[in-house]
């Protein structure tokens, strides 16, 4: 059950800290943030929190110093929140999902554009050798003539 737990913790935590992002920080380096996910240690000592920025690298950059500063704000309203005896510390790492999942699309679209360049190609292509490569048994001729063959009484 301390698994169960754990997790409603770092589920609480999310909360707390987007709620916290979103209505009492005021930083303006602080971008468009989206807090994606917290692992909490089996203690319940270390909170890490995953978070993504839009915007380009200025936005990123801007943000993680933001939240650098503010870690002590959010880490009190946390415990305060929590009502822990111990108060977890906090975090914070950029979550790379989003720029993953993009080189995926990417990779995908290439692959997609390749086949169907292999398959425009092969609309108007014909065999080099027969239809069909593969041995076949032979029909012989010769066994429907052999008296010992299928209609022959031995």
């Amino acid at each position: 059950m301390g698994g169960q737990r754990t997790q409603q913790l770092a589920d609480r935590i999310r909360v707390i800290v987007a709620s916290m992002l979103e209505r009492r920080i005021k930083d303006p380096r602080l971008g468009f943030v989206t807090i994606t996910d917290v692992r909490l240690t089996g203690d319940n000592q270390n909170a890490s929190v995953f978070y993504t920025v839009m915007g380009g690298q200025d936005a990123i950059d801007g943000t993680a110093v933001a939240l650098r500063s503010a870690t002590g704000v959010i880490r009190s309203e946390v415990g305060r929140q929590l009502g822990l005896r111990h108060t977890p510390t906090i975090e914070f790492f950029l979550d790379a999902v989003p720029e993953t999942a993009q080189q995926i699309e990417d990779l995908l679209a290439k692959a997609r554009a390749s086949d169907e360049a292999v398959a425009a190609q092969a609309t108007g292509a014909t065999y080099a050798g027969e239809a069909d490569p593969y041995k076949k048994p032979r029909e012989d001729d010769d066994a429907n003539n052999d008296p010992a063959g299928p209609g022959a009484v031995g």
